[in-house]
């Protein structure tokens, strides 16, 4: 088969895979995980049932591989703004902020049943393990450079910078996103002297 060919039906089964999952997506949030059928997913798509089956066998599995598309966007970003220039203070300052963000975001999103399906999957569990790492390297470089506290293990700082920052999920506006960050990074700077 020709090579622009070939890209022109990979684009279009990338297309059709993208469609199904922001119309199941969009389904489940408005009519809850147990209220959608195969069949509304497939209407809402622009597709039969018999090409949805080919894509996927089931709901529970297009919204895992939804979720794994989001997951997989969010950790890209976060990379993102980890890599961009500057002291490891000032890059953890503006991880911890748009990890806030999307944390706040994504609380807004489906019922506690849907969150709860896709939170117990592995997937979530590598996720959160790659972001402790990034946020643990920070921290070390940041120790390391005299910027954090190094009385305290950078994997354990990492640990509370995760936790702290779950809680702008519960916040009322972006002003107090960034008061929470604030004092995170307030936490994790050298302690001079005795307390």
């Amino acid at each position: 088969m020709p090579r622009p060919w070939k890209e022109t039906i990979e684009a279009h089964r990338r297309d059709v895979r993208d469609a199904i999952l922001e119309c199941t997506s969009a389904l489940v949030a408005e009519h809850g995980l147990r209220s959608v059928t195969m069949s509304q997913i497939a209407e809402q798509a622009g597709i039969g049932r018999a090409t949805l089956y080919k894509y996927f066998p089931d709901i529970e599995t297009i919204l895992l591989a939804w979720h794994e598309r989001q997951v997989a966007t969010h950790l890209d970003h976060l990379a993102h703004v980890r890599d961009q220039a500057g002291e490891a203070g000032a890059r953890l300052q503006h991880v911890l902020v748009a990890y806030a963000f999307i944390s706040r975001q994504s609380r807004g999103h489906g019922d506690s049943a849907v969150r709860a399906f896709l939170h117990r999957d592995e997937q979530v569990a590598q996720a959160h393990r790659r972001l402790h790492d990034m946020i643990g390297d920070l921290l070390a470089e940041g120790a390391r450079s005299g910027a954090f506290r190094d009385d305290v293990p950078a994997d354990e700082l990492a640990t509370y910078c995760l936790h702290a920052v779950s809680g702008a999920g519960e916040l009322p506006s972006e002003d107090a996103v960034h008061r929470l960050v604030t004092v995170i990074m307030t936490g994790l700077r050298r302690v001079s002297g005795p307390p």
